[in-house]
């Protein structure tokens, strides 16, 4: 008997309307000249879905080789747990992940296989993100709240791909090999991008249609899940960081989160001043002036934890970083101004070009004095 070639895991809870079409659509859409396993890991569904899954495939096994593993556990223990646990149970090559609601469409699965063979990359990722990718039925609350994921995560953790929020990708079982999983939260392939290494990575696009039986697994506690799974990645990320010997590469890894602080104190600056301007007692450049004072304040925090990892908080330490933060931004918006008023009126620089230049060189000084002067840092480290 030739080895499994293919391991599809598909996680189950109560998809007893869905699982045996998906099933079904799956094992048609598998090449023939492909050995296959599906493997169910079902979390103790009441609706019986093992006991439909474990049907169907008694009704084909005499038909076909590819086989089906379904795999009962006690409880409902996560999304990415019970993906862990079929990883585990997996006999084939190369794995393939995926929803069994049909937002993730079964027909995508030999393009991801032929993309992984052809390109000879370790993590093929179907995309509602690249160009041919979209998401139908989603309401706007489920498509904010799936940006706003999609941009921690590419921020926060530094994945490239520009969907690493995606349920459905397939990878080279070998890359998992010595890589400890947490198992936290919904989404595998986010704990997968950030542990391992030096991985080549596709995208694919698909049409992510939102499901039609059965209610969506989306609540407080997959939100919550998803914040704890974050906040351990980037611990873990840290770590790794630590032991960068490239001196450059910790520079510019420091100088991208001080960036990204200061693009989120923007938002901040103008949140605040809109909300001090609501009051009819509160002038409006008293407005600005306290949106101002807010965003330096939330820049100086982040800044302090994320971008410099000084978890030392003591009052008298803090208050002497936070003055000194406080005037080298002062420093900074004196250097953007003079810079603009030179570029555009000495040499006649159209004023957007100047602008970007002047927030550029205002940016980067601010970023060198404070990381020397503020959280004492040598520059070039």
């Amino acid at each position: 008997m030739s080895a499994t070639e293919i391991s599809i895991i598909l996680p189950t809870y109560n998809e007893s309307k869905n699982i045996w079409s998906i099933l079904e659509h799956i094992q048609k859409s598998i090449p023939k000249n492909l050995r296959a396993e599906t493997i169910v890991i079902d979390d103790n569904s009441p609706d019986n879905t093992a006991k439909i899954a474990e049907d169907y495939f008694y009704s084909i096994k005499e038909k076909t080789s590819h086989t089906i593993n379904v795999i009962k556990r006690k409880a409902k223990d996560g999304l990415s747990s019970a993906i862990l646990n079929g990883i585990q149970e997996a006999s084939g090559n190369t794995i393939v992940v995926m929803d069994s609601d049909f937002s993730h469409p079964p027909h995508i699965i030999p393009k991801l296989l032929e993309t992984l063979k052809q390109t000879q990359c370790d993590i093929v990722v179907a995309s509602r993100y690249v160009k041919g990718g979209t998401i139908q039925g989603w309401p706007f609350k489920r498509k904010l709240m799936s940006t706003v994921a999609t941009k921690i995560a590419k921020i926060g953790l530094g994945v490239t791909p520009n969907d690493p929020m995606s349920g459905f990708f397939a990878f080279r079982k070998k890359i998992t090999d010595g890589v400890k999983f947490d198992a936290i939260g919904y989404k595998m392939l986010l704990e997968l991008l950030v542990k391992t290494k030096g991985v080549k990575i596709e995208e694919i696009p698909y049409t992510f249609t939102d499901r039609e039986f059965g209610s969506s697994k989306l609540d407080s506690s997959v939100i919550f899940n998803y914040c704890k799974s974050v906040w351990r990645l980037y611990k873990y990320g840290r770590e790794v960081r630590q032991d960068e010997k490239r001196t450059s590469v910790r520079f510019l890894s420091k100088a991208a989160r001080f960036f990204t602080v200061g693009a989120s104190g923007l938002g901040i600056n103008y949140l605040a001043s809109m909300l001090f301007t609501l009051s009819s007692d509160v002038w409006y450049l008293h407005a600005t002036l306290m949106g101002i004072v807010f965003s330096i304040t939330s820049n100086f925090i982040l800044n302090k934890y994320w971008t410099f990892e000084d978890g030392d908080f003591s009052t008298k330490r803090t208050l002497i970083q936070y003055a000194k933060f406080t005037g080298f931004s002062s420093i900074g918006a004196l250097v953007q101004l003079g810079m603009v008023y030179y570029l555009v009126d000495e040499l006649n620089i159209l004023y957007p070009i100047s602008l970007i230049l002047a927030v550029g060189t205002a940016a980067f000084s601010n970023f060198v004095l404070n990381k020397r002067w503020t959280f004492r840092e040598k520059v070039w480290s």
